[in-house]
């Protein structure tokens, strides 16, 4: 639920399917319009590994996510009293996704989910506008 609670304050319209999928998302790209495949994944930090965060993709035949099955993963890492912290990044054909603590938001695309009201407000304007008559 966080990590579609994130899409949509980042802009992203979430579908919801009737008929089982192989992804667990599909969201529609607020610039392109165009529809993405997304798989959900906890983020988990590697202590053995520096603090790494690492993301597991596999499915449950240890296999990786074809591009038939996920465009894009998004990690939700949640730690106990804070606030989760939502990253996205595109489908490389990998079972393993890494970042150091400190270079994830540079590798991998944050996504906040505090809603920004002002850019709803621009969308509704957008939409009430009249429009003007060509002669």
């Amino acid at each position: 639920m966080i990590a579609r609670a994130a899409l949509l304050a980042n802009g992203w319209r979430v579908h919801t399917s009737d008929t089982e999928e192989a992804y667990d998302i599909l969201a529609t790209d607020p610039v392109s319009g165009e529809h993405a495949r997304i798989q959900v994944k906890t983020i988990k930090q590697r202590d053995d590994r520096r603090g790494d965060l690492v993301v597991y993709a596999r499915k449950g035949n240890g296999t990786a996510y074809d591009y038939s099955e996920a465009d894009y993963f998004v990690g939700v890492w949640a730690v106990d009293g804070e606030i989760p912290r939502i990253y996205m990044f595109e489908n490389r054909l990998l079972t393993e996704y890494w970042a150091r603590e400190a270079d994830g938001s540079n590798r991998w695309v944050e996504l906040p989910i505090a809603l920004d009201r002002t850019a709803f407000r621009t969308l509704t304007e957008a939409r009430t506008e009249p429009v003007e008559a060509v002669a």
